[in-house]
């Protein structure tokens, strides 16, 4: 089989391993891209101290519920391959079940809770450290929630990469009904008056910039702009439809789009009190470079040794 320069790219992107390498091993494993990746971790062998300074954009969310006590947490890796770690997997239901009984102030505090898997601890940061190095990537814990607050709690979890705990009275159904909906839907708030400042403003100015856009769209053929008046009202009406469609309550419920959240809630007698919402590698910024150039560059570069 053909090892092409995106194959190699690909490969590179989730092993972090030499170019050429990835070549090596694509074309040992005639292009089976899990077979290769498998190849590289072997022959390669990464260390922690390597290991430790690349992004974890990859991951996986996991939760804990024991009655009206909790914790939710994303773990993030380097690549997709290590989401399926049974060992990682491990670290990372642990870490939940301590958020939960624990109540951690920090990142640094989760860490230094006693723990031991694999043959290291005897504190969950060692243990980390530990399957840094046996695993040959990265890992870090990078956000987490803990709940004590006396509401019920129902979790979801989406696969691995999306986990959502609701606080709630009332009907447990309903309520984990509402849990696999802000998964699909992820709203950023449970109303309208709850959603940050930051996102309507950020909202307000792509809708002025839209108006203003039709506007010299109008302009340009020759027909008069539309006045302050209008222009504002349509600036605010696009406000006010973003806030239904971001607002938990305001949306149309998944499972009966005739009815809101808000409406299917109150027919159960059930009700939120909020939400949490993690999805793996959100916000974090992956590394993206020209690896067909990168490829070629090393390709020429051996022809020519």
């Amino acid at each position: 089989m053909a090892i092409t320069a995106s194959m190699v790219a690909e490969l590179r992107a989730k092993t972090d391993a030499p170019m050429m390498e990835c070549k090596k091993a694509l074309t040992e494993a005639d292009g089976d891209m899990a077979k290769a990746e498998e190849l590289l971790r072997v022959k390669l062998g990464t260390k922690a101290g390597k290991a430790a300074s690349r992004v974890t954009a990859e991951g996986v969310v996991a939760g804990f519920i024991n009655g009206t006590t909790g914790g939710l947490i994303e773990v993030n890796c380097e690549t997709d391959f290590v989401t399926k770690n049974d060992s990682f997997l491990a670290l990372a239901n642990a870490a939940a079940k301590l958020v939960a009984e624990h109540n951690p102030a920090s990142v640094e505090a989760l860490g230094a809770l006693p723990y031991s898997q694999d043959s290291f601890g005897p504190t969950l940061e060692d243990v980390r450290k530990g399957l840094i190095g046996k695993i040959g990537e990265n890992m870090s814990f990078r956000r987490f929630k803990h709940y004590s607050n006396g509401a019920k709690l129902v979790s979801y979890l989406h696969g691995t990469r999306i986990g959502v705990v609701v606080e709630f009275d009332g009907e447990e159904v309903p309520a984990k009904d509402t849990a696999m909906h802000i998964a699909a839907m992820k709203p950023v708030a449970l109303t309208s008056a709850d959603v940050p400042a930051e996102f309507i403003e950020r909202e307000r100015s792509v809708a002025a910039a839209k108006a203003d856009e039709a506007n010299k769209e109008l302009l340009a053929a020759g027909k008069p702009a539309q006045s302050a008046e209008i222009t504002a009202k349509r600036i605010d009406g696009a406000v006010q439809k973003y806030l239904k469609e971001v607002s938990l309550f305001n949306q149309a419920f998944v499972k009966n789009d005739k009815q809101t959240v808000e409406q299917m809630l109150k027919a159960s007698g059930t009700t939120v009190k909020g939400f949490t919402m993690y999805v793996v590698g959100e916000g974090i910024e992956k590394k993206v470079d020209d690896f067909a150039a990168e490829v070629a560059a090393q390709v020429a570069a051996a022809k020519g040794a």
